[in-house]
């Protein structure tokens, strides 16, 4: 079967990420690009969520064409930043745009433009010439859920706050917005207004109200025609009417303006995706301008191969460590593409139980880990300082998660319900995986693990997988912390002791704290930086680490409750560890 087609509205995906990432991400000679490493990171995003290396990035040749002004002439005219050249892009973002168009080019991804055009026309006339493709239109702007019409096998892929996605099919449309189909949208649209276009509409006619106008008189211009004839069906109050007459002419052109052209000549694009990309040109790209990782990742996504990267982790002035992916290791996984960083120095191959761990993190419905749900879950394997393809699962909980849990990773109960595999289904196969490092003589490596580990006894003791939760104990690997032995090793430096604290302490990147993936990734190159950093700790067999950390972490929680009862006499800090006690 053919992987879908996506077709990027890339203008919409690269303003998303200018607008959404800090200006602080630059280039190593200043210059910003988190435009460009978001629009790499979410395409890697996508290849993984969809199964296909088939993409087109669709781009704005004429953002406010002729023929579309000439019906409308505030089209868009509010978002101008430069009269005398036209243009609604910052000068921070229009810096950026070449570099984009060089990423995408070098990745193998056709660009389609059309002189005197919009995205949204090539977008059209490739879904409209398309019928047998199997399409996935990918954009933040609702305007194209009018392609999704009878007979056409196209979603609307939309991205939505906390890093969720909504996907529309003709089917959703009801649901979703009260209307049938892309043609009765676009009506519903007209009336609404879209200021960000400059689409004026009705005034005091909102999405539920045209949506029911529409959906009761069956179009625009026999909503308009019910207005001429004093009609009060399906909420046309006199007010309404009123201001649908007023403003007909008005809401006709708007409509007008959002109607896609469908017969630019496409077919050279749509014939020309999946290509190969220059690799060697992508690692030029990614290390000139500091997208290393972004870029290799994405390369590695499209070729499903791990591509020759290194992470820089900065340890102290004198001493650094390089994680590079090994020549020939196995793709990563569909849902988590590898991450890279071209090579600059020598590698450093760590040994002891540096050389060979897996790095693990969980996401899940609360902070309690007695009664906490597995939501996410990621296992990224360090080989010889490489790291190689990640596991990862999304879970329905069969629970609702709370809003303060999906604020920190950002996963819904909608999403868990819709894209995530069922508790009985996903903990089996997580609970095998952490077990089966044991066997293979690997590490497992966390942050703060013990929450990770008593979260995962919890659950497997629900379900009947284990008897009691000391259980775990008799089958789990060795086990690293990297929070119990950064406190080992550097007592006494100030702040604190989170992720996030420890990757900026190491240089360690980490570009989405709380997503499982990221946070293990993290994790694993912080544990190599510690191993660099203290050759005691780094050259210490797993076996005796593990023991160590038995006693450590005693002694520093015993040390923090006797700081904590200076102010507060019951404090209690538990000092369990790999495991808190459940029985």
């Amino acid at each position: 079967m053919t992987p879908p087609l996506i077709v990027l509205d890339t203008p919409a995906l690269y303003y998303r990420a200018f607008h959404g990432l800090p200006d602080t991400i630059r280039s190593p000679h200043g210059r910003p690009v988190n435009a460009v490493r978001g629009l790499l990171d979410t395409i890697s995003q996508l290849i993984g969520q969809w199964g296909t290396r088939r993409i087109i990035a669709v781009m704005d040749a004429d953002w406010r064409p002729d023929f579309r002004t000439a019906v409308l002439p505030d089209y868009k005219a509010h978002r101008i930043v430069d009269p005398v050249r036209g243009t609604e892009t910052p000068p921070e973002l229009e810096a950026q745009l070449p570099v984009i168009f060089d990423a995408l080019d070098a990745l193998g991804i056709p660009i389609a433009e059309v002189p005197g055009t919009e995205a949204d026309d090539v977008i059209a006339s490739i879904v409209v010439q398309s019928p047998d493709e199997d399409l996935v239109v990918v954009s933040s702007d609702r305007d194209l859920l009018a392609l999704l019409m009878p007979g056409r096998r196209v979603r609307i892929h939309r991205p939505r706050t906390g890093g969720r996605w909504e996907t529309a099919a003709l089917d959703d449309l009801q649901p979703l917005y009260g209307v049938a189909d892309g043609v009765s949208y676009r009506a519903l649209a007209a009336l609404r207004g879209d200021p960000s276009d400059g689409i004026p509409g009705v005034p005091g006619i909102g999405e539920k109200t045209a949506a029911k106008l529409v959906a009761g008189y069956g179009g625009l211009d026999a909503v308009i025609a019910a207005a001429e004839r004093g009609e009060k069906e399906h909420g046309l109050s006199p007010r309404r009417r009123e201001n649908i007459l007023a403003h007909a002419d008005a809401v006709r052109a708007g409509e007008r303006v959002m109607d896609g052209l469908t017969d630019l000549a496409v077919a050279e694009f749509v014939a020309s995706v999946a290509g190969e990309p220059d690799t060697a040109r992508v690692a030029d790209l990614g290390a000139t301008w500091g997208v290393e990782r972004s870029a290799a990742r994405l390369l590695a996504a499209l070729t499903g191969d791990v591509v020759e990267v290194r992470t820089r982790v900065e340890l102290t002035r004198e001493t650094t460590v390089d994680v590079v992916p090994a020549a020939g290791a196995a793709p990563p996984s569909e849902l988590a593409p590898g991450a890279a960083v071209l090579p600059r120095e020598p590698q450093v191959v760590p040994t002891g139980w540096a050389a060979d761990f897996c790095a693990f993190d969980l996401e899940t419905t609360g902070v309690d880990p007695h009664t906490g749900r597995i939501v996410s879950a990621a296992l990224v394997p360090f080989t010889g300082g490489v790291e190689g393809p990640a596991r990862t699962w999304l879970v329905d909980p069969g629970v609702e998660i709370p809003e303060a849990a999906q604020r920190v990773h950002g996963i819904s109960t909608e999403r868990a319900r819709a894209e995530g595999r069922p508790t009985a289904e996903a903990l089996p196969e997580i609970l095998a995986a952490v077990n089966d490092m044991a066997s293979a003589g690997r590490a497992l490596v966390g942050h703060n693990i013990v929450y990770d580990l008593t979260v995962l006894a919890a659950e497997a003791v629900r379900a009947g997988l284990l008897p009691h939760a000391a259980a775990l104990l008799e089958t789990l690997p060795r086990v690293i912390d990297t929070l119990v032995v950064d406190r080992q090793v550097d007592t006494y430096r100030r702040g604190p002791r989170t992720l996030t604290a420890l990757a900026q302490h190491y240089g360690v990147p980490l570009d989405d704290a709380h997503d499982a993936l990221e946070d293990a990734r993290a994790a694993g190159l912080i544990a190599l930086a510690l191993a660099a950093a203290s050759p005691t700790v780094g050259s210490a067999p797993a076996a005796r680490l593990h023991d160590d950390q038995v006693v450590w972490k005693r002694e520093q929680s015993a040390s923090l409750q006797e700081f904590l009862r200076r102010r507060r006499p019951t404090a209690v800090v538990n000092g369990d560890w790999p495991l808190e006690r459940l029985d």
